[in-house]
């Protein structure tokens, strides 16, 4: 950047409290990417139940939201107008985990069985809703309990049959306690579009050139995290208070695969956005969208 160049200053809600999931956005920040990209970046942490409406509320510049997170809001509030710029995780990071020794050995052995979840909300309740479906299971199939984020500890004592949690967490939290278990990835059953870097219409139309810059210094930063993740947790430190860096590093090992799918980083997929949309119309969460290339863009 030249020198005596002010930097526009915009901000992010990441939608969570400090994470090392973060990593392409801390490592983008702390290289000095954003910086160079004449950009004066705010992450926003902390968690927001309407992540979309504080950003359409003028609180942030971008949220940090999922596909299904858009279609909700879009459904919600038809005059919302907001696109998704770059999805940077590829997969949908969701799972629905089960002991090793489980007599679940496929979907649709769900059957009959209980699946704690958070709630029915989120993410890991969408991720549950595409699992059951695509074990050609519904809802009153199984035994759905709400235990709140407490997955780890109600499989340990054997309060539920499974668990629905993120890939990149909880099963690990639960090899670490030397409890052994295999998982049922959304990705791999179920395409559906995850979290990635949203705007409002009148940002994207109006400081397109600040979107792309935002955009471009972020997959800068993803592609080093990519490259060197233990470079990319010594930087994320000063991020995220507390950090313990080993399993920090083990989980953004996991998260690699999330951020990578089939390696075209922050791609927005035609396949996956109808996906997603069918599913949400389907569960009755949204009604049909006519203009759903209008939510997305690769530009």
């Amino acid at each position: 950047m030249e020198a005596g160049k002010t930097l526009k200053s915009i901000s992010i809600g990441l939608g969570y409290n400090p994470d090392i999931q973060f990593a392409p956005f801390y490592v983008a920040q702390s290289k000095g990417y954003y910086k160079d990209a004449g950009l004066n970046v705010t992450f926003n942490h902390g968690i927001v139940t309407d992540l979309i409406g504080t950003m359409a509320a003028g609180k942030n510049n971008f949220v940090f939201a999922s596909g299904d997170e858009l279609l909700v809001a879009h459904d919600k509030d038809k005059s919302l107008q907001a696109i998704d710029v770059s999805t940077i995780f590829q997969r949908y990071p969701v799972s629905i985990i089960v002991p090793k020794d489980s007599s679940i050995q496929s979907l649709s052995d769900l059957k009959g069985h209980t699946i704690g979840e958070p709630g029915p909300y989120g993410a890991t309740h969408t991720g549950l809703l595409a699992l059951l479906q695509a074990g050609k299971l519904t809802e009153s199939d199984v035994k759905i309990e709400s235990i709140g984020f407490n997955q780890v500890s109600a499989m340990l004592s054997h309060k539920v049959d499974a668990v629905v949690g993120y890939s990149n967490n909880e099963p690990l939290q639960l090899e670490r306690n030397g409890f052994n278990v295999r998982t049922f990835a959304v990705s791999d059953y179920f395409p559906l579009v995850s979290n990635g870097i949203i705007t409002t219409k009148d940002t994207y139309t109006n400081q397109s050139q600040t979107v792309h810059a935002f955009v471009d210094a972020t997959i800068k930063g993803l592609k080093d995290v990519i490259a060197d993740p233990q470079n990319a947790v010594d930087l994320s430190k000063s991020y995220v208070p507390g950090m313990n860096a080993d399993q920090a590093l083990e989980v953004l090992k996991a998260t690699i695969p999330i951020y990578q799918g089939n390696g075209k980083l922050g791609y927005n997929d035609q396949a996956t956005w109808e996906s997603t949309a069918k599913l949400l119309v389907a569960e009755k969460m949204i009604s049909p969208v006519d203009n759903l290339s209008q939510l997305y863009t690769n530009n």
